[in-house]
């Protein structure tokens, strides 16, 4: 019992205990969007961004993707446990077998959506502006979760997306316990400089700072 106190102790610390501190956003920025279902956490960027010449569509190199979603404005990523991944078609959420065994180290996927527009306010969606160096940042981070074919070709997965409007891709690295969904937004986000918390393996951790980066 005092092991398990003393970890949710650590835990609730590193969310209180902000990186980046000094964090302020670019006026007439790029448009960023961290969004939350409660329990996971995704980070939404343009679909095509002018001043940076980041376009995801050429990015992913897919042709059907590109077909099909080339009039949409926004595209979100994230990253986790395959397994949990999978388990939870149909809105689904993981038995206790599942949830237990994404503790340990275990292969990761990146889950991909593409929007048509922004999204509209809602409690868990946090939206900031950064300047071009940091969502140039950001950008080459989130590059890093993908497993390449070659040195450029993003690898699908052979899991299907939840919808029409979502895929997923393999992903780089290992999800464990110390390693969640939530603190892979947390990083990506400290890369570009955005504020964040110190240690966020929950959705509330990474929206708890991200909304006083505002």
């Amino acid at each position: 019992m005092t092991a398990a106190l003393a970890f949710l102790l650590f835990l609730l610390t590193g969310t209180v205990v902000p990186r980046n501190r000094h964090f302020s956003q670019t006026p007439d920025g790029i448009p960023l969007y961290v969004v939350s279902n409660g329990f996971h956490t995704e980070v939404m960027v343009p679909l095509r961004e002018p001043r940076t010449q980041r376009d995801w569509l050429l990015t992913l190199q897919d042709t059907a993707l590109s077909r099909r979603f080339s009039h949409y404005q926004y595209i979100s990523f994230g990253w986790g446990n395959e397994g949990f991944y999978r388990a939870s078609y149909g809105g689904r959420f993981p038995g206790p077998n599942i949830i237990l065994r994404a503790l340990l180290p275990a292969p990761a996927l990146v889950h991909v959506s593409f929007y048509p527009s922004a999204p509209p306010a809602a409690r868990r969606v946090v939206g900031l502006h950064l300047s071009e160096e940091q969502y140039r940042r950001l950008c080459s981070q989130l590059l890093t979760a993908f497993q390449l074919a070659g040195p450029t070709q993003p690898i699908r997965s052979t899991a299907p997306g939840y919808t029409t409007h979502d895929i997923f891709f393999q992903g780089t690295g290992r999800y464990h316990a110390f390693r969640t969904c939530n603190d892979w937004t947390n990083r990506s986000l400290a890369t570009a400089g955005v504020r964040t918390a110190w240690k966020a393996p929950f959705a509330f951790s990474v929206l708890f700072q991200v909304r006083r980066a505002r």
